[in-house]
């Protein structure tokens, strides 16, 4: 188990300064069956992030003729995880749309950060559980998959399936917002209802972008202020990074 430092008091409702995220810890081996797993701690926010292996590729990859591998996401929330009782999709028969964009996210991050010409004729599915939700869910999700996904790969190269490491750079996300006229880093749900802008950046340890979400809630933003958010962002992400190598290093607890 690791843990980034937590913030010191601040002017936030959670003691936190504007510039600071939430204290953040990961419980790897968390999913014994999974090829690699995290528990990701993120304030009051908790995912599992699982990742596993199948022995091929989807059919259009075979059809197109398409080589290397493949790396899917799903992501969902457990019907406890919000104040109020989240309605299964399986019941609904449908995964409904949010569910939908941020698996798509997730997945498009993780491949973001391999290559997936080493990985083979494999597809690595990555899942994500929302067990408590206090806002940046999506963002929990991402970080903590390339922490679940690294753990995989060591697997795979333990076991000799794969012969060099197919890991290209780290990949975190973040979210970011004004509330009250003020830029903020890492929104909690109370912040993220209130916010007049939200955005979600995933960039990896290059300080390269891979995606940026963002929007005007109930107000247009300026150039400026944009320039702040990503600032915020930017910082934000290499404290991640940080926590996310301390996941990850030789000795680091599990489960």
């Amino acid at each position: 188990m690791t843990e980034a430092k937590s913030a010191s008091p601040g002017s936030r409702a959670d003691g936190r300064r504007a510039d600071q995220v939430r204290p953040i810890r990961f419980q790897n081996g968390i999913a014994p069956y999974a090829t690699g797993s995290t528990l990701v701690e993120w304030g009051n926010t908790r995912v599992i992030c699982g990742v596993t292996i199948e022995e091929t590729v989807p059919r259009w990859m075979k059809e197109q003729n398409v080589t290397g591998g493949w790396i899917t996401a799903e992501y969902s929330m457990l019907p406890y995880s919000t104040l109020q009782r989240k309605q299964r999709d399986s019941t609904k028969g449908k995964i409904d749309g949010r569910s939908q964009e941020i698996q798509r996210l997730i997945g498009r991050s993780m491949r973001a950060a391999i290559n997936l010409e080493k990985i083979g004729q494999r597809t690595i599915w990555v899942d994500c559980d929302v067990l408590q939700a206090d806002g940046g869910t999506r963002t929990a999700a991402i970080t903590g998959a390339y922490v679940a996904l690294s753990l995989a790969v060591r697997q795979l190269l333990g076991s000799g399936r794969i012969a060099a490491s197919p890991m290209l750079s780290a990949v975190a996300a973040v979210s970011v917002g004004i509330v009250g006229g003020q830029p903020l880093l890492d929104l909690c749900y109370t912040e993220d209802v209130e916010a007049s802008v939200d955005f979600n950046l995933v960039m990896n340890a290059a300080g390269e972008f891979i995606e940026l979400q963002g929007t005007g809630e109930e107000a247009a933003f300026s150039e400026a202020q944009l320039a702040d958010l990503l600032s915020l962002g930017k910082a934000g992400i290499r404290d991640l990074l940080a926590a996310q190598s301390a996941a990850l290093a030789p000795g680091a607890g599990n489960a």
